[in-house]
């Protein structure tokens, strides 16, 4: 007779209450007016904050037969990424009620998505870090076909689904090799099995497909190919949230899996992440300065800018493991506030996406004009914003190895953060210094909604470049979690 294992329900409780509300809105939509689909935002906000008290305070513990764990990294990375699904959930009204996409199961996709970020922090066992990537994997494919009309949008849907799949794949066969190497799933019986025994040839390439899995989520080089085409055919709001939580729940799983379980092979695995990351910072840097649309250059930026994060992974050590979830919050703000800033324009009926769109912004909205330039000075690293604290923090933490590959990889990071600054700033330039249009084209579109996400985005983007301490003593509990094994 085969005993269960002891479930505590109590710890899954922020994913409960996320998946709860969720299905409360899809049934809701079928008998709310359209007129009253606000209510479904509400509902949608309210759990995602209750979630994200929850998840904060939530004691530590291990479920479900030990696959499920609540430790400091899933505490930091589920609020981190409720914080991102809010924003999601903020930033997509007004634009889809002007293209007619205003459907409830938008948001039901969205809280879906985060509800997988969320499990892939809280991940133990590497079947259930796929059950959890396949969860936000899934709604993301939709959400970048979600306007059915539009072709771009069903080849972005498309494109992204089938690559996607692919890397699943992969993920999945690096499960199987590993399991036949080791005999087991779960992240700390990986580590006795492969610490006991030189690892063979079916656990190094176990390894390395499971890097391209989550590589590809994380739009790493050489896996990045499918990004730019996405972000430039996906609606605008849908490309601003899985910018940012496809980031999450890919580098999260990363820490799990590598500084936290496979520490003891770090000699192993440490130069293949560098090599990938600082092929991931030139390549998206050096491609972001040809664009000349909006989404795709920040389709390559945010390729760099997964570089810039996987210095950290590499780095493995214990403060460059808080820098990590210090610059997925800080990302989170200033990669959603930059496409909130493109939801709030439209062009002759479509999105605003030719650079020159933002052309003379300031003389009409200066209050978004200046939100737009906070968000770009952030992403380019430039004092006093959240993005100089995030990329001071992993470059510091990569320097402080002492080791030629770390300080490698911060010379790599600081000089193509330095190229950044260009495609940067020549938007804000546009934005201030440019002719604007005069024959009427690009309209403005702001709602409370989005004016509200743009003020919380800016806010936390210059509270986190001043007073930083309030994030980064947040995330050093991940760094004290890895100083412990």
């Amino acid at each position: 007779m085969i005993t269960p294992p002891v479930v505590d329900l109590t710890l899954i409780l922020p994913e409960m209450i996320v998946l709860g509300v969720a299905l409360l809105v899809l049934m809701a939509d079928l008998w709310l007016a359209p007129e009253r689909r606000g209510y479904l935002v509400a509902a949608s906000l309210a759990g995602v904050l209750a979630a994200a008290w929850v998840a904060a305070g939530a004691a530590d513990g291990v479920s479900f037969a030990g696959m499920y764990v609540r430790d400091a990294l899933t505490r930091v990375g589920q609020v981190v990424a409720l914080a991102a699904t809010g924003l999601g959930v903020l930033v997509a009204p007004e634009y889809l009620r002007r293209y007619n996409l205003d459907r409830g199961e938008y948001y039901v996709l969205v809280l879906t998505a985060g509800a997988g970020a969320m499990l892939m922090a809280a991940s133990r066992d590497l079947l259930m870090l796929f059950l959890a990537l396949e969860t936000l994997s899934i709604p993301l494919y939709v959400l970048a076909a979600w306007a059915r009309g539009n072709a771009r949008s069903q080849e972005a849907g498309m494109k992204y689904f089938l690559l996607g799949a692919f890397a699943s794949a992969f993920f999945l066969y690096g499960i199987a090799l590993l399991y036949g190497e080791t005999g087991t799933t779960r992240l700390p019986d990986l580590t006795s099995a492969l610490a006991q025994q030189p690892a063979g040839i079916s656990a190094a390439a176990g390894v390395g497909l499971l890097t391209i899995g989550l590589g590809f989520k994380a739009a790493l080089v050489p896996f990045h190919a499918w990004a730019p085409d996405v972000y430039e055919g996906a609606p605008l709001p849908a490309v601003a949230f899985m910018s940012v939580i496809a980031k999450i729940g890919a580098f999260v799983a990363l820490l799990r899996v590598f500084p936290l379980a496979l520490g003891a092979l770090a000699d192993q695995w440490t130069l293949v992440l560098g090599v990938l990351a600082a092929l991931t910072m030139i390549v998206g840097n050096l491609a972001a300065l040809a664009q000349s649309s909006y989404k795709r250059m920040l389709a390559y930026s945010s390729i760099a800018h997964a570089g810039y994060l996987l210095v950290g992974v590499a780095t493995a050590t214990p403060p460059a493991a808080s820098a990590v979830m210090t610059y997925l919050a800080i990302y989170a703000a200033m990669g959603t506030g930059a496409f909130a800033v493109a939801v709030a324009l439209e062009r002759s009926g479509g999105e605003a996406d030719r650079i020159e769109d933002y052309a003379g912004l300031a003389g009409r909205a200066p209050l978004l004009a200046a939100a737009g330039a906070l968000f770009l000075i952030s992403l380019a690293g430039l004092p006093p914003t959240g993005g100089f604290v995030a990329k001071l923090g992993i470059f510091a933490a990569a320097v402080e190895t002492g080791s030629v590959g770390g300080l490698a990889l911060a010379l790599i990071g600081v000089l193509t953060s330095v190229i950044s600054v260009y495609y940067y700033m020549r938007v804000a330039y546009v934005m201030y210094a440019g002719e604007p249009d005069q024959s009427g084209g690009v309209r403005l579109h702001a709602s409370p909604l989005l004016n509200l996400a743009l003020l919380i985005t800016a806010a936390a983007v210059v509270y986190a470049g001043v007073l930083p301490g309030a994030v980064t003593s947040f995330t050093q509990q991940v760094g004290a979690l890895l100083s412990r094994l």
